[in-house]
């Protein structure tokens, strides 16, 4: 049982010898969940950075006054949502932080980059192939018509997040493999004079391939979540058709709904 009574308290995190946490123990929020929410918010702004060591469960008890199973469960949950990992003979370790990204017509490299993620990128295809019926409905050309499809592994920190596969008309733009890998494609539209608009999007969700689960550093069936877009440029051209894949243990849509009536 963790300790109840008494006031609100402030302990420091050993990991960095700066991070402060407040445990309410008058809240009716369980103790372990305030330490997770903590630690996971942390952990998503760069306080807690990968590598980073939380200490064992015993230490952690004993510098934050709660009982050891309090601690314990606040680290699985953390550990179950891949953003921790335990070591033998070394502690709890910070992995990674989730990838939480706004449901919005954005480029995820420049996502990534502007929540210091580190982003990465490595050309696997980039050539010009006959649109298929379905690329070729989503960019409004005929069917067979030579478009460039571009696919793409996007890493944050060294580690991949994300397939993507991305269909443009032939000739839209420069597609150097150099530049693709240095920064977004988005970025590179508007470099070129093309102005975004608006898009189409739908998300969902499967489980991976032995291919994709091979690329993203994950098992064979594991969950991912998916992306179909069409993005169209100020005069109403769609100038992208992608389709994407996405690390579901280390990725999430962001959105706010609004209530209507």
């Amino acid at each position: 049982m963790a300790k109840t009574g008494g006031p609100a308290r402030a302990v420091t995190a050993p990991a960095t010898g700066a991070l402060d946490l407040t445990l309410d123990r008058r809240s009716p929020v369980p103790l372990y969940y305030q330490l997770a929410r903590q630690l996971e918010a942390a952990i998503a702004h760069g306080a807690l950075a990968p590598g980073d060591l939380l200490g064992n469960e015993v230490d952690l008890s004993v510098r934050l006054g709660l009982s050891r199973p309090t601690v314990r469960q606040a680290i699985q949950s953390l550990v179950d949502k891949g953003l921790l990992v335990r070591r033998r003979g070394v502690g709890t370790q910070v992995v990674h932080s989730q990838v939480r990204r706004p449901l919005e017509l954005s480029s995820l490299y420049d996502d990534l980059e502007a929540a210091g993620q580190g982003p990465g990128t490595r050309v696997v295809r980039n050539e010009g192939v006959p649109a298929t019926a379905e690329v070729a409905a989503a960019l409004g050309v005929a069917e067979g018509t030579e478009v460039t499809v571009l696919e793409r592994l996007r890493l944050t920190h060294g580690q991949p997040v994300a397939v993507l596969c991305n269909h443009l008309p032939a000739g839209l733009l420069d597609l150097d493999d150099a530049r693709l890998e240095s920064t977004g494609l988005y970025r590179m539209m508007r470099t070129s004079g093309i102005t975004l608009h608006s898009a189409r999007q739908t998300v969902g969700a499967r489980i991976a391939t032995r291919e994709e689960a091979g690329r993203l550093g994950e098992r064979e069936g594991a969950a991912l979540l998916t992306m179909r877009r069409t993005a169209y440029d100020d005069t109403g051209r769609p100038v992208e058709f992608g389709t994407h894949v996405y690390r579901a243990s280390r990725y999430a849509f962001d959105f706010q709904l609004l209530v209507r009536g």
